[in-house]
């Protein structure tokens, strides 16, 4: 099962994609032979549009259980459903700080001075 991937089959035409979420061999090629279709993803569909993603999350949970590695956006796409726990946002530590403000406003008022070794 190291081999076995969760990632996007392309579909539909020319300047409007459409894709499967699938479950395949990390070696076949990217619309080749999949072992399972966990769901499909429409990006030109709206936002707040149920069409725009289905995942069947039972399924998906499974064979991240057994292994399964899922390509970098269809993580993103497990986070958006639900179906894994957010990351940690770095951004938001980051916003945190306070000492961040310090920095922008001292580059804004003398440039310079930060140029300095």
């Amino acid at each position: 099962m190291g081999g076995v991937r969760l990632r996007l089959t392309r579909l539909g035409r020319k300047k409007r994609p459409f894709y499967r979420i699938v479950v395949a061999d990390s070696r076949a090629r990217r619309d080749g032979n999949q072992i399972e279709t966990l769901g499909y993803y429409d990006p030109l569909a709206g936002k707040d549009d149920e069409k725009r993603l289905k995942i069947n999350p039972e399924r998906a949970k499974y064979w991240l259980s057994v292994g399964a590695q899922p390509s970098d956006t269809v993580q993103d796409l497990l986070f958006k459903s639900g179906v894994l726990p957010p990351p940690p946002m770095l951004a938001m530590m980051r916003k945190s700080n306070p000492r961040d403000g310090n920095l922008v406003q001292s580059l804004i008022s003398s440039p310079m001075s930060m140029l300095k070794i």
